[in-house]
């Protein structure tokens, strides 16, 4: 929320600011609580990260962590900012995840094994390109929106074929997170000027990351578990102190 005020990083350059007051907590901070809500994301990212290398998960999960990662330490340094540069930094990892849950969620079924990951490729770098040069806001949303909706046939084409109750457990979890995180979103985003008033500011935008970091968490082991099953690993949710779950698998020996 801009506020006249221009501090270490001079004056605001992204598209657009969030329902946070700029530099109140640091003069280094723009939108402090936007910042450090993205830490659990790393820190799931982390986890999910761990557990697929230590089970010798297909490499593709462990990108996909360092996906997640990615565009947590993006955002960091896009709300900590607000500069054009730092938001694209944010926004261009957005889309190269979800070309990488298209990867994972379709590439089971794909005949011609190297035609979808070298497309998906040129298409994510051609993609930051043009948005290294084009300011887009409107139209990111738009294509950043058809990109997930792409997913949501084989993401409930998964759901239903899994009998595994704590598994379908994990993708209803995914499916109330991500609800909730949009909702505090669009509350954050269209509702400011009536939260500007109110004495306490929810930061509904910092409750949205926070949101999102467990549904990239439980999307990710969710669809480990549902690749593990493809595989004969034979996958079981278990939980870390009874608390978080993760997908515990156990290969053949001749794998």
């Amino acid at each position: 929320m801009a506020d006249g005020i221009s501090s270490f990083w001079g004056p605001v350059t992204s598209s657009h600011e969030w329902c946070e007051k700029n530099y109140v907590v640091s003069s280094y901070v723009a939108e402090f609580y936007n910042t450090i809500s993205t830490i659990p994301c790393i820190l799931l990212a982390l986890i999910g990260l761990l557990s697929s290398l230590i089970q010798r998960f297909e490499k593709r999960f462990s990108v996909l962590h360092l996906s997640n990662m990615a565009l947590a330490i993006g955002s960091m340094m896009y709300h900590s900012t607000l500069q054009h540069v730092q938001q694209q930094s944010d926004e261009t990892p957005m889309v190269w995840e979800m070309l990488l849950y298209i990867y994972i969620l379709y590439s089971p079924d794909w005949h011609y094994r190297s035609t979808m990951p070298t497309f998906l490729f040129l298409y994510g770098i051609s993609f930051a390109v043009l948005h290294s040069v084009t300011r887009f806001d409107i139209g990111f949303k738009v294509h950043y929106v058809m990109l997930c909706l792409l997913c949501v046939p084989r993401v409930y084409k998964y759901y239903i074929y899994t009998q595994d109750i704590p598994a379908k457990r994990l993708a209803k979890f995914y499916l109330a997170t991500l609800v909730l995180g949009s909702l505090c979103w669009l509350v954050d985003r269209f509702g400011c000027s009536q939260i500007s008033s109110w004495p306490i500011n929810p930061q509904g935008h910092a409750l949205w990351h926070v949101l999102m970091g467990f549904n990239s968490y439980f999307a990710n082991t969710f669809l480990m578990f549902c690749r593990a099953q493809q595989r004969e690993w034979s996958p079981k949710v278990v939980y870390v102190m009874g608390i978080l779950p993760y997908v515990k698998i156990q290969k053949p020996k001749t794998q």
